[in-house]
């Protein structure tokens, strides 16, 4: 109903992943990660489909052990959307992750030993078309950079200048770069001038942003500020929270900014004008939304003051008033009927035009 802006995207390089390509202007990519013990097959399924369903389009797993690395072919074999081994420290299991078909490494070729095991990993990963994402974190900076930096953006692109370095001279390029801090205003720096430094996709995300809440907003700032600018080629909303949340998370953000047609569910903070619980049907209508495809627009308002002209706006909406409400279709009065039915009737109303 509105008129897009367009935000013109930084080219970077392309990096296959599965069956997806990060860059050189591809749909931006939602990631999350898995927040159980990998061995646990049946739970990360569990998850994962979860995950999927939400809209998450690339998952990560946690690789600690050779159990975790051994149930990566069982996972795979299942589900529908690129995996990522998550390895730090050991080669090995790097090497047994590519064989039981991980789409992607996550690893920092620095940590993982000398030169000839490093090779041995980028020798396996060509071969394979597997790519690695190396993942700079603020919290775990080497001693040199920290002590001639700090924690800063300067000390994070080095570090992650050090590891690309040592796969270039391995003729090695299917890389993808993350540089996360838990601090916003640094994370977005360290990106910035990573974007000046690299022309490999950038993977955005703040680090330890917290639960619900603080974690949503940290990452609303300081993702959604560097894709406003135009940098970024995937997503990872980080949340003490299940990982489900992330990925509406990450939605909401990209739909915000017009990179990403959703369904995007817009609703009045209420007041004492309100006649109707209009938070409940907030809630209610949001949570069924999700599951809708875009591009889609549900207003939800509470009084006759906004709400009108709000619903003439949006494709579908409600207002309500004395514990009845009107539902709108494409901005046109469909019917009155009662506060308790609200939900349901807008829903046979989508059901119905969507046909």
């Amino acid at each position: 109903m509105k008129k897009q802006t367009v935000i013109r995207r930084k080219k970077t390089r392309a990096v296959k992943v599965g069956n997806l390509i990060l860059g050189d202007g591809q749909p931006l990519r939602i990631q999350s990660m898995t927040k159980v013990p990998t061995r646990d097959v049946s739970a990360v399924l569990e998850q994962i489909d979860r995950l999927v369903e939400a809209g998450c389009e690339i998952v990560r797993v946690a690789c600690p052990g050779e159990e975790d690395v051994k149930a990566l072919g069982k996972i795979k074999k299942k589900i529908s959307i690129p995996l990522v081994a998550d390895i730090h420290f050991n080669y090995r299991l790097a090497l047994m992750a590519i064989d039981e078909g991980a789409d992607k490494l996550r690893l920092n070729p620095g940590n993982i030993g000398d030169r000839d095991r490093v090779a041995e990993i980028v020798e396996k990963a060509k071969r394979h078309h597997i790519p690695i994402r190396i993942g700079v974190n603020s919290g775990s900076l080497e001693k040199d950079l920290m002590k001639k930096y700090g924690p800063t953006p300067e000390a994070l692109v080095e570090s992650a200048r050090r590891h690309v370095a040592i796969l270039e001279a391995l003729d090695f390029h299917e890389t993808v770069i993350s540089l996360k801090a838990a601090d916003v205003p640094t994370m977005i720096a360290a990106y910035r001038l990573a974007s000046q430094k690299f022309d490999y996709p950038l993977h955005l995300g703040v680090t330890e942003a917290g639960t619900l809440i603080r974690g949503s907003v940290y990452n609303a700032i300081g993702v959604g500020t560097l894709l406003q600018e135009g940098i970024g080629d995937t997503i990872r909303v980080s949340l003490t929270a299940d990982p489900v949340e992330e990925v509406k998370v990450a939605k909401m953000i990209l739909e915000s900014l017009d990179l990403r047609q959703g369904v995007r569910v817009i609703s009045c903070p209420t007041c004492g004008r309100s006649e109707i619980d209009t938070a409940k049907l907030a809630q209610e209508v949001e949570s069924r939304a999700m599951k809708l495809k875009g591009p889609l627009t549900i207003a939800v308002m509470g009084c006759a003051v906004n709400g009108p002209g709000e619903a003439q706006g949006a494709d579908f909406a409600i207002t309500g008033g004395q514990k009845k409400g009107m539902i709108y279709a494409a901005g046109k009065q469909e019917r009155v009927v009662d506060e308790k039915d609200l939900v349901n009737e807008l829903f046979k109303e989508i059901k119905k035009h969507k046909k």
